[in-house]
């Protein structure tokens, strides 16, 4: 069952800065999120320093920011919205479902559950379709999450698999970070979400944060439609209560640190983003 009443040990956030986060949790480093990691995603959320509001709707409820670190020249993006009529509880499961994902996730071609390094760890592989002529991207990412009852968090970031080298016809982007807060408001939820990837291969920096800044409000209105439908269609499953990211015992398989390795051999470039 989802935690109603669990006590979080984060009540306050530790010194912070946006550098350091990248640090804890770095791309192709499979590290077992702590609680420090989870409190630096709440305060990249919570904290609009240095931040530039660039959408903000009052109707739909959804705000959007930009940032520049120095990680990479692409900028993150932040997005808050507030659903009235959607649990916390619904839209933790809709982020994490992979079977529901296949019902409403529009530009996915696969996604497949790796495995499992602890019940609160996974790595899968996720893979996108692109308008042509830019190739299609995937992703090999560690998923790390917290269910705190009234909070709940999840943490993405790209990693290795010994059995999920590049692959012909896609080029393998890098996910920095990405993650969600949700929250209990009143009978609704709070949603907030943090994005900084590099889709790799030619595309020009600025035309990638363009199109990254005009997509971040349409991530909020697809969950949103996405939760809308999902207590209906889980019920309808053969097993409503398989939730991995809530019960232990459907966590397989299981996994090694040292499976999460870069292979030498590659299949196909990140260099060429043209179709061939």
């Amino acid at each position: 069952m989802h935690s109603e009443n669990t006590k979080s040990s984060m009540s306050t956030y530790p010194s912070f800065n946006s550098r350091r986060f990248m640090n804890t949790m770095d791309v192709g480093i499979v590290k077992i999120a702590e609680d420090s990691d989870f409190c630096n995603l709440k305060r990249l959320v919570d904290d609009h320093d240095g931040w530039k509001l660039e959408y903000d709707s009052n109707s739909e409820n959804i705000k959007v920011w930009t940032k520049s670190t120095p990680a990479t020249n692409f900028k993150m993006v932040k997005v808050h919205s507030s659903f009235s009529n959607i649990t916390a509880n619904t839209m933790f499961d809709v982020l994490h479902d992979p079977d529901y994902r296949k019902k409403w996730d529009e530009h996915m071609l696969v996604s497949t559950e790796i495995g499992y390094l602890n019940p609160n760890n996974d790595v899968g592989y996720y893979a996108l379709s692109c308008p042509a002529p830019v190739k299609n991207r995937d992703f090999v990412l560690q998923r790390s999450w917290l269910d705190l009852g009234n909070e709940k968090l999840i943490i993405n970031h790209s990693v290795n698999h010994k059995d999920y080298g590049q692959k012909k016809g896609f080029v393998r982007a890098t996910s920095y970070l990405t993650g969600f807060v949700v929250r209990k408001s009143g009978p609704g939820c709070f949603l907030g979400y943090i994005s900084q990837t590099d889709p790799k291969g030619k595309l020009p920096t600025w035309l990638v944060n363009k199109i990254t800044q005009k997509f971040a409000p349409r991530v909020a209105k697809q969950l949103k439609r996405a939760a809308e439908g999902y207590e209906d269609w889980k019920a309808q499953q053969p097993d409503p209560k398989d939730k991995p990211w809530i019960y232990a015992e459907f966590t397989f398989p299981r996994i090694s640190v040292a499976d999460c390795i870069n292979l030498e051999h590659i299949e196909d470039g990140n260099g060429d983003d043209e179709q061939h």
